[in-house]
């Protein structure tokens, strides 16, 4: 449990970081560049009445660094051994499924602290992504990565 709760602190290192270059980078280059488009006005460069540059950010780094933990999580922290397609496509589809669901409660924990409480970006981030890899470690142990003895 250890470890899976210092790789979650560095996927939240990491998706802080891809926010930060969401906020600072990439979303001043296209909406500079392409905002005249309605599509990506609308859906990522309006700020009303929702900061959609920041939402799009946190989707993109949420998914990230799902991709890089599940990884980690099957073969260091459950320490499965079992490489066989069939198996790990399983497990990948499972992982997945329930990410859509924790993703969901860390996205709306962050929407709701950045949008309603102005919770700064740092805070909402730690929070948000704290109470989902808690709810995504308890999810994974019990119905993704089980072992023989159903641990």
């Amino acid at each position: 449990m250890t470890l899976y709760f210092v790789f979650a602190a560095i996927m939240i290192g990491l998706n802080y970081l891809i926010q930060k270059l969401n906020e600072l980078v990439i979303e001043p280059f296209i909406c500079q560049n392409f905002g005249v488009n309605d599509f990506l006005h609308i859906f990522y460069c309006s700020t009303y009445p929702f900061d959609m540059p920041e939402l799009m950010g946190s989707i993109v780094a949420v998914g990230i660094t799902y991709i890089i933990k599940f990884f980690l999580d099957k073969y260091i922290v459950f320490k499965k051994t079992e490489t066989k397609l069939k198996e790990t496509s399983l497990e990948f589809i499972k992982y997945f499924g329930f990410a859509i669901l924790t993703t969901i409660e860390n996205i709306g924990i962050q929407f709701l602290l950045r949008n309603y409480l102005n919770t700064p970006l740092e805070i909402s981030v730690i929070i948000a992504l704290s109470i989902g890899y808690l709810t995504k470690f308890f999810i994974d142990r019990k119905f993704v990565f089980i072992t023989e003895n159903g641990e």
